[in-house]
C-alpha cells in the first residue's frame, strides 16, 4: 500500500501499540482507520472513496489492498500468509486505553448490542471521558439465547490478565445482565461488581430476620441505602446492597456489589451511561456501523478490531485536547459537575483534531505522533485518603 506522510505517522503508532502484529497488516489496519476518520463510516465503499484520492491510487487497488483484511488465511492466495485474531488485540487495546493513567482504576462496562437478527456483540468497554472504547469483545450471531456468560468470563480474564496486578476494576451492568453466575465470576477474577438489577428480587441486610423487595430499601424520592447482607435471587450469597432514588426518576438504581457500604458509592452507576455515547459512536453518531451488511461473527469481530482502533485514536486525542485536569474513570463527587459540562464530546474533539491535521491545520503532530498517550492527572496526597476505594 502507498505511503502518505500522515498515514506512515499513523501506521507506525499502530506498529508500536501493537507490536505483535506483521508489519502488513498493520500497515493496512492503519488504513482502515484512517478510512474510518476520513468517511466517517466504516462500509468499504465508503472508506475506499476517500481513502484512494489520498493515497493517489485508483478505487479498485484501494479496495483489494483493504480486503486483505477481511478473509482468513487459508482463503489468501500465496504463502505464509496470516490473518488477524481478534482476540491478540485485547492486550495492547487494554494497556493502549490505560497508558499513563496516575491512578491504577479503571471502570469497565458490559453491555450487549445487535445488528438487526443477524449479529450480537458482546462488548467489555472500558468507560473514558464522557464516552466509552471497546477493548474486549464477542461477535455471536443473532438469537443465540445463553450463550454470553462464558464469552463475558473469557472477556474480563483477558482484560485482568492484560491490566497485570495491582488494578482495582469496577465493572459495571444494567439490568439485562443480572446474573448470579456474572456476579461470582467478576469476584472470582479480583474486580468489582456494580449490577443494576431489576426492582423483583429480595435483600435482608445483617442482624436483620426477613428479606424485603429490594426496591423497598430506596422506594421514596432522596432515598439511599447501603448496608450488606444476603440477597435471595441476584447474587444468592452475601453482597453490600447500594440503592439510591433522585427526584424525576420512575425506579430506583439498586445495586449488589462486593465492595463495602462505604466503598462503594451508587453514583458510579451513572458511569455506565457512557458506553451509550460509545455505542452511538460504532453506529449513527460515528461509524455507521448498523448499515453493514455482514452475516459472519468472524469477519464482524475483525472490523470490530478498527472500530476500536478509530475510537480509541479520536478519544485519545480529544482527551488530549482538554485542557482542566479530569479523572478517567471513577472521580472524586462533589456537586455540581466536576470540571465543567462538555460542548462536544472528546470523540468528536478528536475527529476535528485529526481531520484538521491532514488539511495542514493546527493538531496534526498531536494527532498521530507516538506520544499522543492521554495522562490522568496525579492525585495530590493531602487528597489521595478522600479518594473512593
Amino acid at each position: 500500500m502507498p505511503r502518505h506522510p500522515q498515514l506512515n505517522a499513523w501506521a507506525a503508532t499502530i506498529a508500536t501499540r501493537f507490536p505483535d502484529l506483521p508489519p502488513a497488516t498493520a500497515l493496512v489496519l492503519a488504513a482502515w482507520s484512517l478510512g474510518l476518520v476520513l468517511a466517517h463510516a466504516c462500509g468499504l465503499t465508503a472508506v475506499v472513496a476517500h481513502l484512494a484520492p489520498l493515497l493517489g491510487r485508483s478505487a479498485n487497488t484501494t479496495r483489494q489492498r483493504l480486503r486483505e483484511f477481511d478473509p482468513p488465511a487459508d482463503s489468501k492466495r500465496g504463502t505464509n500468509r496470516t490473518a488477524l485474531d481478534p482476540v491478540t488485540c485485547i492486550g495492547p487495546l487494554v494497556r493502549w486505553v490505560t497508558a499513563g493513567w496516575a491512578d491504577k482504576r479503571v471502570a469497565l462496562a458490559l453491555d450487549a448490542t445487535t445488528l438487526g437478527d443477524r449479529l450480537t456483540v458482546l462488548a467489555a468497554v472500558v468507560v473514558y471521558r464522557g464516552c466509552a472504547v471497546p477493548v474486549a469483545w464477542a461477535v455471536l450471531r443473532g438469537n443465540t439465547p445463553g450463550a454470553g456468560h462464558p464469552h463475558w468470563v473469557d472477556l474480563l480474564t483477558r482484560v485482568r490478565d492484560a491490566l497485570g496486578p495491582g488494578w482495582e476494576v469496577v465493572v459495571r451492568t444494567d439490568r439485562g445482565l443480572e446474573s448470579p453466575a456474572l456476579f461470582r465470576a467478576i469476584v472470582g477474577l479480583g474486580m468489582h461488581p456494580l449490577m443494576r438489577i431489576k426492582g423483583g428480587g429480595t435483600f435482608r441486610p445483617a442482624g436483620w430476620a426477613e428479606f424485603y423487595p429490594v426496591g423497598w430499601f430506596a422506594s421514596r424520592d432522596g432515598d439511599r441505602f447501603g448496608m450488606t447482607g444476603t440477597a435471595s435471587t441476584t447474587t444468592r450469597g452475601p453482597c453490600t446492597l447500594r440503592a439510591s432514588r433522585t427526584a424525576g426518576h420512575a425506579e430506583a438504581w439498586v445495586l449488589p456489589t462486593d465492595r463495602p457500604p462505604a466503598a462503594a458509592d451508587p453514583c458510579w452507576y451513572a458511569y455506565r451511561s457512557w458506553i451509550e455515547q460509545g455505542f452511538e459512536v460504532a453506529k449513527s453518531g460515528g461509524w455507521d456501523w448498523q448499515k453493514t451488511r455482514m452475516t459472519d461473527p468472524d469477519r464482524a469481530s475483525r472490523m470490530w478490531v478498527v472500530l476500536a482502533v478509530a475510537t480509541a485514536w479520536l478519544v485519545e486525542v480529544g482527551g488530549l485536547a482538554e485542557f482542566e485536569p479530569r479523572a478517567e474513570t471513577i472521580p472524586r463527587f462533589r456537586s455540581g459537575v466536576a470540571g465543567g459540562r462538555r460542548v462536544h464530546r472528546v470523540f468528536r474533539v478528536g475527529l476535528g483534531l485529526i481531520l484538521a491535521g491532514f488539511a495542514g491545520g493546527r493538531g496534526g503532530d498531536r494527532a498521530t505522533g507516538p506520544g499522543a498517550v492521554a495522562r490522568a492527572p496525579a492525585v495530590p496526597p493531602k487528597d489521595r485518603a478522600r479518594v473512593p476505594r
